[in-house]
């Protein structure tokens, strides 16, 4: 299957999607005013000490202290500290594919008061992005991403991405690194790093040595709270971690943009030069590709699948919730072989939105109930599959006898639906609303407790009622005679007025003239 990335550089943002034929299938955004913080590295100041929780906060110059876990801090400015985690660097195992966002992490070697007092200064990376009201999480477990290897100066250990499944490759890769000269610490050999030698690790093996002593010096002059280091732009990032000989072509709409991908691509991937694309077509290049309508789409609770089956999309508190149903489809003979060929193209379809919207944490897809055994371990088969494609780190459990699987998946950064939208000003971002009749019944009570309060009967004042001109159309037809009665009962005037000042629609005011 084809695979191509996209960039539109925009005067707010730059936007870059990834292909894989003719369907989106990974989306990234990078606001110019808000750069994404994750991988950055901080000289920061604890500021509590939560033994309670084994975590403690730290102030690295954001709006919000950010949040480190006791499992996520060691002594890493020394070698006593960095000897503490010998014993047990082989967590880093071989499998884990440690990506820019990763650090390893392990158990805490002590109770976080041990570890960390009020005012502290501590070396940390940001690991996953401000989320709604909680702040960075941090580590001090540093990962440092180059084009073929990740380095992490406190482990001790050689590593292979878990996407690399040839054993006899994982070994030569394991080789042609080991026969270099290497700085204390611990490699993990990217994905991209397959079919490579000696000397594209040189490369990379030098840069991030540096990169490492840069920092440490730089910890030792700078006053907390500090940016140590910052990840490259988005532009940096795409061809650093996407641009690899599966894509067959990076295409820019901007000269300026092209330009500097370019110069990003002849320093590290110059073989792939020949790949890249200047678009000077009129129409914008979102447009010409279908993408800017798989955006809109994405953004949508409901997903058709082309069986006429649909999925449905569902965000709470806790986790996100994916329906499968049948929809339109209806099978042709068998209601078993019908389910399955819905749950089948569901399972691509789910991952497909998974990936796209960059939904994380607990995720429970509720497949349609299938009662043949082998029917769920296919349906099992074709998501694990699908999900081999994913770059974030899943955890998927077998599919239950009510058809439910519930999976895990790495959380760095927002969601495409809290990147790109806000919370709705007219529900509150409930999804709903109260009715008409509803809230004419509150205004109703409204009321009447204010004539009981402060009219006598046949006093000759009047109530007005300003609603917002959505509701004052109901109050005038459907819910005039109802209003008519109230009067009579109370013996009182009332008037309603539509009032464009009001700003929700379940707002009114009552006045007395």
């Amino acid at each position: 299957m084809s695979k191509r990335i996209v960039v539109n550089a925009g005067l707010l943002e730059t936007r870059v999607a990834v292909q894989e034929g003719n369907l989106l299938t990974e989306l990234y955004l990078e606001r110019h005013r808000h750069r994404s913080i994750v991988g950055n590295v901080y000289k920061g100041t604890v500021t509590n000490v939560l033994p309670g929780m084994q975590a403690a906060f730290v102030d690295i110059g954001l709006h919000k202290d950010a949040f480190l876990y006791a499992g996520d801090y060691t002594a890493n400015l020394d070698d006593a500290g960095a000897a503490l985690l010998e014993a047990d660097a082989s967590e880093v195992g071989e499998d884990d594919d440690v990506d820019v966002e990763e650090a390893p992490r392990r158990e805490a070697t002590a109770p976080i008061e041990d570890l960390l007092r009020k005012g502290q200064e501590v070396l940390v990376q940001v690991s996953k992005e401000s989320l709604g009201t909680k702040g960075a999480r941090i580590t001090s477990f540093i990962s440092l991403p180059g084009r073929y290897l990740v380095y992490m100066p406190q482990a001790r250990h050689v590593g292979v991405s878990r996407r690399i499944r040839d054993e006899r490759e994982r070994d030569r890769l394991r080789a042609a690194l080991r026969s270099l000269p290497l700085p204390p610490g611990g490699f993990i050999l990217r994905t991209n790093a397959e079919g490579k030698g000696e000397e594209e690790f040189r490369h990379d093996v030098e840069f991030l040595g540096r990169l490492w002593s840069q920092l440490q010096t730089r910890f030792e002059r700078a006053a907390a709270p500090a940016a140590l280091h910052e990840e490259g732009d988005l532009i940096f990032r795409v061809v650093r971690d996407l641009f690899s000989p599966e894509v067959d072509e990076l295409v820019v709409d901007s000269r300026e943009l092209y330009e500097r991908c370019r110069d990003y691509v002849q320093t590290l991937v110059p073989a792939l030069a020949d790949r890249l694309r200047l678009y000077e077509e009129r129409a914008p290049i979102f447009d010409h590709h279908g993408i800017e309508k798989d955006i809109e789409k994405a953004l949508r609770r409901r997903v058709w699948l082309k069986s006429g089956g649909y999925i449905v999309i569902d965000h709470t508190e806790a986790l996100v919730s994916i329906d499968v149903n049948t929809g339109k489809y209806v099978g042709k003979r068998d209601f078993e072989q019908t389910v399955l060929k819905i749950n089948l193209e569901a399972a691509n379809e789910v991952v497909r939105q998974i990936r796209l919207r960059d939904l994380g944490g607990i995720i429970i897809i509720d497949f349609i109930d299938m009662e043949v055994l082998d029917h769920r371990e296919q349906v099992y088969r074709a998501l694990k599959r699908a999900l081999a494609e994913d770059k974030a780190r899943t955890n998927v459990l077998q599919i239950s006898e009510l058809g439910l699987v519930e999976m895990t998946r790495k959380r760095v950064r927002q969601d495409l639906r809290a990147l790109l939208t806000q919370t709705c000003p007219t529900c509150r971002g409930n999804g709903v609303v109260r009715s008409h009749e509803t809230l004419a019944g509150e205004v109703h009570r409204a009321i009447q407790a204010r004539a009981a309060a402060e009219l006598a009967p046949g006093d000759g004042r009047e109530i007005v009622v300003r609603v917002h001109p959505d509701m004052a159309p109901y109050f005038e037809g459907d819910g005039r005679p109802d209003l008519d009665r109230l009067q009579t009962a109370l013996g009182v005037r009332v008037s309603v007025q539509p009032a464009p000042g009001l700003g929700h629609r379940e707002d009114y005011e009552l006045k007395l003239r």
